[in-house]
């Protein structure tokens, strides 16, 4: 399995991830999902990825179930999540500082752990300030429930607006996230690397089969 960096981050990562979309939870219960992890697992792969959303927190379930089973190191995996639709509730979706730091305890519960190596927002948020987001994931990062952050399935333009409201904060009100934390766009069919500043994040590709190619 080849292995790259995350972005400009010092975390490396496989170049095949598996994820839970679609599938854990709803398609296949724990015994396939634990076949499926175990065999990724012995081919290489360290790279996990779930969500909140994902039948409905269910695919967290299987998957911290494998997780436990499968009794792997911590250290020897790279788990993500997304945040965005948490259920029913006027403040249980969308990317605000009380959402993005009550949705990532509940996945955290879900998958039995006690952090994430990387946390998504799933899609952009037109109703909450930027800076909220930033500053939200920032925190997440500073407490140790999240090592990295990044976005999933945002446009090109929008993926820019952390990245130039980060590189004009000063360091100490951004907590040194400025192209550390925030690591990588993740898409699916979309282009978005020639829109990307030179000094850019890491950047994955979701394909059909449900797994991601990373592309530093």
């Amino acid at each position: 399995m080849e292995y790259r960096y995350l972005g400009r981050s010092g975390l490396q990562v496989s170049a095949l991830s598996l994820g839970a979309w679609v599938t854990y939870g709803q398609q296949v219960g724990e015994d396939v999902a634990y076949d499926c992890m175990r065999a990724a697992f012995d081919a290489g792969v360290n790279f996990f990825d779930n969500a909140e959303a994902y039948a409905g927190g269910k695919a967290e379930i299987v998957m911290g179930k494998v997780l436990k089973r499968a009794r792997w190191k911590r250290n020897d995996l790279v788990i993500s999540t997304k945040i965005f639709w948490g259920g029913e509730g006027v403040n249980r979706n969308g990317l605000s500082r009380k959402h993005i730091l009550e949705g990532l305890r509940d996945s955290l519960d879900r998958l039995q752990l006690e952090y994430v190596d990387l946390i998504f927002c799933h899609r952009p948020d037109i109703h909450t300030p930027i800076e909220e987001t930033v500053r939200a994931m920032s925190f997440l990062v500073d407490q140790g429930l999240a090592f990295y952050w990044g976005t999933s399935q945002w446009s090109a333009n929008r993926s820019l607006k952390p990245i130039a409201w980060l590189a004009g904060t000063p360091r100490t009100a951004a907590h040194g996230t400025a192209g550390i934390q925030y690591v990588l766009e993740r898409t699916r069919g979309a282009r978005i690397r020639p829109a990307l500043p030179g000094d850019r994040p890491g950047h994955h590709h979701l394909q059909s089969a449900g797994q991601w190619h990373a592309d530093r």
